[in-house]
């Protein structure tokens, strides 16, 4: 890709926003925003993905300025606490101590930047989690299949959510990382709507 390419970019390592995003057919390139997010515990958890989905779609979109650059950020919730990624298996056990048997937020900043005609759109998008009640032999059962550390909250809801999960209200994809009927406005508005294929918002 060079300098000029005027395709769609995602600003996101994650494999799992990748995954999502291919599911509405649109072509795209990914290039990971070389930036230092915000993770502030104690942040206004909306105010914080947004900041950081821009941060990174900012970043990119200077470098590829004909491009249509997408910055999303994903974090969890609980009672005014920001739960990021945990630092180490320890502190994943932490977390999910935390959220057992109770209810959290899980909150996703989008962010479309387009350098050549100085587009800027925004979005935040914010679905409930209900936790079961865990043991600890529950979450070591868990730890040992999921690989918790690169995941905001300790936890994904698409692996084995039979071990920890009692509920869920709002969207699906938005707690796995990208919400993709939002995703799907906000690059219609973009004027990428022609190039999505008939299905991609099913989760």
């Amino acid at each position: 890709m060079t300098p000029d390419h005027a395709g769609l970019i995602l600003a996101s390592a994650s494999p799992r926003r990748q995954e999502l995003l291919a599911r509405l057919g649109l072509p795209f390139t990914v290039v990971v925003a070389g930036v230092t997010e915000d993770e502030t515990p104690d942040a206004d958890p909306r105010r914080l993905v947004g900041h950081n989905a821009a941060l990174k779609a900012a970043w990119v979109a200077a470098r590829f300025p004909a491009a249509t650059v997408l910055g999303a950020d994903t974090t969890v919730c609980l009672e005014g606490q920001v739960l990021n990624k945990p630092a180490d298996p320890a502190d994943a056990r932490a977390m999910l101590r935390r959220l057992s048997g109770r209810a959290h937020t899980v909150h996703t900043g989008l962010a479309l930047r387009r350098g050549r005609d100085a587009l800027a759109l925004d979005a935040v998008v914010d679905s409930a989690v209900r936790f079961r009640v865990l043991d600890e032999p529950l979450i070591e059962a868990y730890l040992a299949r999921v690989h918790t550390l690169d995941k905001a909250g300790g936890y994904a809801i698409q692996e084995h959510p039979e071990l920890i999960i009692a509920g869920y209200e709002g969207s699906l994809s938005n707690i796995v990382g990208l919400p993709l009927a939002e995703t799907k406005q906000i690059l219609t508005r973009a004027g990428l709507a022609a190039n999505f294929t008939a299905s991609g918002t099913s989760l």
